[in-house]
């Protein structure tokens, strides 16, 4: 599988798919007919260096995409309201309040999500510190609970048939990259056989930031209760800085440690996508149509050329599938040690030759 660099998430009745800087949204309009938004997009990395450190740089991503999911979110909502034309009028002279919103709602989910996925957990394993001593069993049986919880949340959610409809169009945007990342053409036929699990899914990187909560939180042994609840917030952008680097190397290598390590995630995700019909994969495909020449792709692949101009340039602000959290490339070469590890994976009997000499 060849990396693409182009990711995306599913939205109401369409797919938002997001390359270098530009996106585009496509949906389905209740009339039957595609309507196809392209847009640019710019990053603060591209401002500011310090937003392009490791670590650092995946939680400046984190929050522009999380922003911009809400937004195509919204977007998309706008073809299924009673007053549609009304609405866009709003949309049109109101640009700066409808930002000013998209923040709030941003902040609010947040907030929520952080209230249920990461207090509630933290909460019920304090009420149980009599029970249990260890703070490390405690920090275990929270981390337990949490994915416990998102497990629940995300299955009670797919039984909404509203909601249903969004993960197969989620399954229609992962079956369109693996096509095109599998070199082959984006035909109807030839993505309906592909996958529904792909290793830069957004699914994948919520479990890394839950198993990574778990290692970090065992080991913070404060006695004060309020300490430890502040640094469990505190330490929320560190995880998901940790969690983007990991999916980001993941998405741009294959090798054996890789597909057993992704392995958790991509099962976690049958939950999250399900099988798309042959007109949700029709949006899928025009939305990679706005802003990918997946045609030059497929054929540099062809040519057998591991680096062509086509895909160089895409990764020097490659996109990663990771739904509401785009994986944005700054940095050209990867770090010397995940290349070695990389290298020492995918060719171990060449090492092991190098080395008896």
């Amino acid at each position: 599988m060849r990396y693409s660099g182009i990711g995306g998430q599913a939205v109401i009745e369409g797919v938002m798919m997001k390359n270098r800087d530009q996106y585009a949204v496509a949906v389905r309009k209740p009339d039957g007919k595609i309507e196809v938004k392209k847009e640019m997009c710019n990053s603060v990395r591209d401002k500011y260096k310090i937003a392009g450190i490791p670590v650092i740089r995946g939680v400046v991503s984190f929050v522009e995409s999380l922003m911009m999911g809400i937004g195509t979110l919204n977007y998309s909502a706008s073809f299924f309201e009673d007053e549609e034309g009304e609405e866009k009028e709003k949309e049109k002279s109101s640009g700066k309040k409808e930002d000013l919103l998209m923040m709030l709602v941003t902040v609010a989910a947040v907030i929520i999500a952080v209230g249920v996925f990461l207090l509630a957990p933290f909460l019920i394993s304090e009420a149980l510190r009599h029970t249990i001593r260890s703070p490390q069993m405690r920090g275990l049986l929270e981390g337990v609970i949490r994915v416990v919880l998102f497990v629940a949340y995300v299955k009670l959610i797919s039984l909404m048939k509203d909601i249903k409809r969004v993960f197969m169009y989620h399954g229609a945007e992962h079956k369109v990259i693996n096509c095109l990342e599998n070199g082959q053409e984006l035909t109807t036929e030839n993505v309906r056989k592909q996958s529904l699990a792909h290793k830069r899914c957004g699914t994948s990187f919520l479990l890394i930031v839950m198993f990574l909560s778990i290692l970090l939180f065992m080991f913070i042994a404060v006695k004060q209760m309020w300490l430890r609840m502040v640094l469990r917030i505190l330490l929320i952008p560190v995880i998901a800085g940790i969690a983007y680097e990991y999916i980001r190397y993941v998405g741009k290598h294959d090798n054996k440690v890789i597909d057993v390590i992704s392995k958790p995630g991509l099962l976690l995700q049958s939950l999250t996508t399900a099988e798309p019909d042959d007109s949700m994969i029709e949006v899928a495909i025009a939305s990679v149509d706005a802003v990918f020449d997946w045609k030059e792709f497929i054929s540099c692949a062809d040519e057998a050329v591991p680096e062509t101009a086509a895909s160089s340039e895409t990764e020097e602000k490659g996109e990663g599938d990771i739904e509401i959290l785009n994986l944005d490339d700054g940095d050209e070469e990867e770090d010397e040690i995940l290349n070695a590890l990389n290298r020492y994976f995918e060719a171990p009997e060449e090492k092991t030759e190098e080395e008896k000499k």
